[in-house]
């Protein structure tokens, strides 16, 4: 049987993975196996994460749309809003009219009144 000499390849990986480590306190920056862990730990709160910035983005979207029209329109708010919108057929996003509602507000005001 053949030996097997990693030794190129095993050096590129862990040089590869202290890179990335780069800044972490405690010996995670220098010691290969705290890094290790450290860089796992810190890949799972990255991908949970991006799941909870799509949830914080929207909560943030509804907030500047309900604020918004409670300033145009006391007695219309958010549900009713997007309710009046999925019936007139209007496809405009939350993000959408986020952005219009702070950007363009006159816009905003005509698609509210249209809508009434």
């Amino acid at each position: 049987m053949s030996r097997v000499k990693g030794a190129l390849s095993a050096r590129k990986h862990r040089n590869y993975l202290l890179k990335r480590a780069k800044g972490y306190l405690n010996g995670a920056k220098n010691k290969f196996r705290l890094a290790k862990e450290r860089l796992l730990k810190a890949d799972s709160n990255a991908y949970k994460s991006r799941r909870l910035r799509k949830r914080e983005f929207r909560a943030l979207w509804i907030a500047r749309i309900n604020g918004a029209l409670d300033q145009i329109n006391s007695s219309y708010n958010y549900s009713r809003f997007m309710h009046a919108l999925k019936v007139k057929e209007v496809e405009l996003n939350r993000k959408s009219l986020s952005e219009m509602a702070i950007n363009n507000i006159d816009a905003f005001k005509d698609l509210v009144n249209s809508l009434a």
